[in-house]
């Protein structure tokens, strides 16, 4: 088949879909530039006297446009005004300090029952996530459901968020500076619902919430006291599912943790 044949509007669309799924969001042009091997442009045809006046104006910085992102104080204010979870929702609806939104196709902010006194904490929206607004959904999401159903819970018993709201483009870490913006909002969240019991899924939920950076190999199935925003509550870091669909060797591991949780359960009367 040539490699020179003109795509047709399907193949198209693939392409522009597999660029959006890789994080690709600004075209710059066929060809790559060098911008070492340029020169500054050349002045013509501009009098000797109004050359001195034009150099000192190129000397003048341009005005200072802000930090790029957002403030991380506006993020705090803004998370605890939130009085219930709908008002946390809208204030990030119309949030745009961070960045990661304007990459995103829209909010994924929760999903289960916002009375549950579980929550399982994850990482970040990916692509099926970003799609449908809601939090573990394809593969990952179905293993989630299965490791639920195997501890006697289900979506409708347990609360779920993500580290982050929206998706990082081709599903990379969030940044430290997107976390700081993104973290008053999961604090707030936390304190909202005031779980007796959280599961972290991954090692950046773990980290995050844990506030350590070591990783989840070392520390999953090992209980300990944390305080999320102004919440203190047990929590239990787990391996995350698409870890375990890349891994199965280690749904053993994640089976141990599973039933250490439905055992704290069962201590605190949630079973």
């Amino acid at each position: 088949m040539s490699q020179d044949r003109q795509l047709d509007n399907a193949e198209l669309l693939s392409v522009l879909d597999w660029y959006r799924a890789a994080g690709v969001d600004l075209a710059v042009g066929e060809e790559p530039v060098d911008r070492f091997a340029q020169k500054p442009p050349v002045a013509t045809n501009v009098p000797p006297r109004a050359l001195p006046a034009q150099q000192e104006a190129r000397a003048v910085p341009p005005p200072a446009q802000g930090p790029i992102g957002g403030d991380p104080a506006e993020a705090r204010s803004l998370a605890a005004s939130a009085q219930t979870l709908d008002d946390l929702k809208g204030l990030l609806e119309s949030y745009n300090g961070c960045g990661l939104k304007f990459r995103a196709t829209q909010l994924v902010f929760a999903d289960g029952n916002p009375e549950a006194k579980i929550m399982l904490i994850g990482e970040a929206p990916g692509a099926e996530e970003d799609r449908i607004g809601k939090p573990f959904v394809g593969r990952s999401g179905h293993l989630l459901d299965k490791m639920l159903a195997a501890i006697g819970l289900s979506r409708e018993s347990v609360y779920i968020v993500n580290t982050v709201p929206w998706r990082p483009p081709g599903n990379r870490a969030p940044t430290p500076e997107e976390m700081e913006l993104c973290l008053p909002f999961l604090n707030r969240q936390v304190e909202l619902v005031a779980p007796k019991l959280v599961l972290t899924l991954g090692g950046p939920a773990m980290q995050t919430v844990f506030q350590t950076t070591n990783g989840i190999i070392k520390m999953r199935g090992k209980w300990q006291d944390v305080t999320i925003g102004s919440h203190e509550v047990a929590a239990l870091p787990t391996l995350h599912p698409a870890y375990l669909l890349r891994n199965p060797a280690a749904k053993q591991q994640a089976w141990r943790d599973l039933l250490s949780f439905r055992a704290k359960m069962l201590e605190l009367g949630l079973g």
